[in-house]
């Protein structure tokens, strides 16, 4: 890294005003959060690239205006532009990165959140990244939402599908399942709602599939809908644009009683990122969906 008066350079990017506060609560800058993903991106980016990314920008820190954005601006640097067809037949523009520049030029631009498709640019209707968000109600006791996890787990398990377990920075768990692109995302989609449908129909008293924040009183929402085409979910070591700096952050199932959901920040996240990943197997899988 090295060092202008009033900016920074880092992976080739000049940094503008580095010392903008952007995490009030935590005197965190601008600098230091690109400096986080600079650190992270060896981690984060098998996860990151090459996927179409919807951001979230904070660009005068959180306590202001923040906005999401799915389509590249005129100038966009350090992304690479798609064109995807929609369900009415018209093409949009999307972007995604390839590499730790990319990653640090969207800090540059504020970008604080990343969420990412399940399927990779290369092979974009076949998706191959399951995520199930579980999303309790208001002031559930913590215990209730782990054990929602672990029957998210023994289910897969009976599925014969290996899952890997992250915070999600908030409320609640993500449980992520690598598959390999092999089934269309009507497939795809269809089976992430089966299985939150079976959980719903054995403990109907704990899960629901519905979205409808009136059916989810006292119970854990199963978000399968993220598994849609142009659906997306947080990314594996992004911040989350809220108050603490909290971090989705992969952890072990070991981890679940001690971790969380919202546990680990961006500090903690620096000090894990020296350890050995939990995810560490994770591209190794060969499951699939038939």
């Amino acid at each position: 890294m090295q060092r202008e008066a009033k900016s920074i350079v880092i992976e080739g990017v000049k940094i503008s005003n580095p010392d903008k506060v952007i995490f009030a609560d935590l005197g965190i800058t601008k600098g230091d959060v690109i400096l986080y993903y600079a650190k992270v991106a060896e981690r984060m980016l098998p996860y990151a690239s090459h996927r179409i990314l919807s951001i979230v920008r904070c660009p005068k820190g959180i306590s202001q205006t923040c906005f999401y954005k799915k389509h590249p601006g005129p100038g966009s640097k350090g992304v690479v532009t798609i064109p995807v067809v929609g369900s009415d037949g018209d093409s949009d523009d999307y972007f995604y990165i390839e590499n730790v520049s990319g990653l640090i030029y969207e800090a540059q631009m504020g970008t604080l959140e990343f969420h990412i498709w399940g399927s990779r640019v290369d092979q974009l209707e076949k998706p191959d990244l399951m995520v199930f968000d579980l999303d309790p109600d208001e002031g559930m006791d913590l215990n209730k939402v782990r054990q929602g996890v672990r029957d998210m787990k023994n289910m897969l398990d009976e599925l014969s599908l290996n899952a890997y377990l992250k915070t999600s920075g908030g409320k609640g768990y993500h449980v992520v399942v690598p598959l390999k692109p092999s089934v269309s995302w009507k497939e795809f989609y269809d089976f992430a709602k089966r299985v939150a449908e079976v959980m719903e129909q054995r403990w109907p008293d704990r899960y629901t599939s519905n979205v409808r924040k009136v059916k989810r009183k006292g119970k854990i929402f199963i978000d399968w809908i993220r598994n849609g085409r142009g659906a997306t979910s947080i990314a594996p070591y992004s911040l989350r644009a809220r108050k603490g700096a909290g971090v989705s952050m992969p952890i072990g199932w070991d981890e679940l009683d001690t971790v969380a959901p919202d546990g680990v920040n961006m500090a903690e996240a620096l000090r894990r990122i020296s350890e050995v990943d939990p995810w560490h197997d994770f591209f190794q899988n060969q499951q699939q969906l038939r």
